[in-house]
């Protein structure tokens, strides 16, 4: 698929943009005046694969504490404020890698220009954020059109002040309406995207949606970072949202389990082996992740219709039969099992097979 070529937007030591891979976000769920759980959360998202995390800064107190998060976490942090422009300056002279702001719910156009200037000066790029809490009360509906034609007005009073480093976010719950304004700005403007869809809702329903919406938006090549905002623990939307893009081959990242839906012909347990063995890579997903290069894709095929065949070109895979189960890599059976040991067998050789590839 053809990616969009945006502006390169340099946050913290990252890239966002510029054909550069999507990077991966999420924000913690913490109050960010709690120091140590603000900091134990982020570094819980660094082990997933986190790559930027935006935190909320509600209080003047939760902006001064950006530079002694930044002192104990390895990633680019964001500061997220509303309202409260005093609290954006705050964080800016802080040190924060990157501002979110809606600018809609910060009505005081010499304040904003107070933020936009020292942002400048400091070199610190400006998500503008653009969603329903935006929109003005003349605008009853919330529209695609309504949503571009909003941000744009907001581009175009950061670009008078000369500040070009921009992130644009255009967000709904509504998947046709976000679509469709990331399309409609993408021919307006050359800024990066952070896309996503904005209160996807609790895990099930959340990831479904989020995978859609985020899943045409990345298919379409509109994304350049992404968020997935689900009702649930902020690891699980980094894993959501490197599943949405391992599916669609824009990112290689960690192990893959493949595994099929079983029927008449499977006599094992499969889903909860399926289950254990998730669980278990899980658990040593940051060791696999740093060792493993490019994809791995491990298969769980309940009969020999499944497996090896439909399989062939997973790394690593079992088919089950009633007494015994086959061990393939690449396609070639290696040995015979018995059923009870598939988990044990298949993380034993998994890790063989990491290590090596990571010497």
């Amino acid at each position: 698929m053809k990616r969009r070529i945006s502006k390169k937007i340099k946050v913290g030591s990252l890239i966002i943009g510029g054909g550069f891979p999507i990077v991966v976000q999420s924000m913690t769920k913490t109050d960010t005046k709690d120091l140590k759980k603000t900091i134990d959360q982020i570094k819980e998202l660094e082990e997933a694969g986190c790559e930027i995390v935006r935190v909320a800064l509600v209080d003047k107190e939760a902006a001064l504490n950006i530079s002694k998060i930044k002192k104990e976490i390895e990633i680019p942090l964001v500061g997220d404020v509303h309202f409260n422009s005093e609290i954006a300056e705050i964080a800016l002279k802080e040190g924060v890698d990157k501002l979110r702001l809606n600018p809609g719910n910060i009505r005081d156009g010499y304040k904003l220009k107070k933020v936009i200037n020292l942002a400048k000066e400091l070199k610190t790029p400006i998500r503008i954020g653009v969603n329903a809490g935006s929109m003005p009360k003349k605008d009853k509906l919330l529209t695609a059109k309504n949503l571009v034609k909003l941000a744009l007005e907001y581009v175009s009073f950061f670009e008078d002040l000369g500040f070009f480093e921009i992130v644009i976010s255009l967000k709904a719950n509504d998947i046709y309406t976000t679509v469709e304004a990331y399309q409609l700005m993408a021919k307006k403007v050359s800024y990066p995207f952070h896309v996503g869809i904005t209160e996807a809702g609790i895990s099930n329903y959340g990831l479904i949606k989020s995978a859609v919406g985020s899943g045409i938006l990345a298919f379409l090549g509109l994304a350049d970072t992404i968020r997935v905002s689900l009702t649930s623990t902020p690891t699980e939307e980094v894993r959501t949202a490197y599943q949405i893009l391992k599916a669609l081959s824009l990112r290689d990242y960690g192990p893959e389990i493949i595994s099929c839906p079983t029927c008449g012909r499977c006599k094992v347990s499969l889903i909860p082996m399926v289950e254990n063995l998730d669980r278990s890579l899980q658990k040593n997903y940051s060791y696999l992740r740093s060792k493993i290069k490019g994809s791995f894709k491990i298969a769980v095929m309940g009969c020999e219709v499944n497996g090896p065949g439909e399989a062939r070109m997973a790394d690593i895979g079992i088919a089950c039969g009633k007494k015994v189960a086959l061990l393939f890599k690449k396609g070639e059976i290696i040995k015979k099992i018995s059923p009870e040991k598939i988990v044990e067998v298949l993380l034993k050789e998994i890790n063989k097979m990491v290590e090596d590839n990571g010497e």
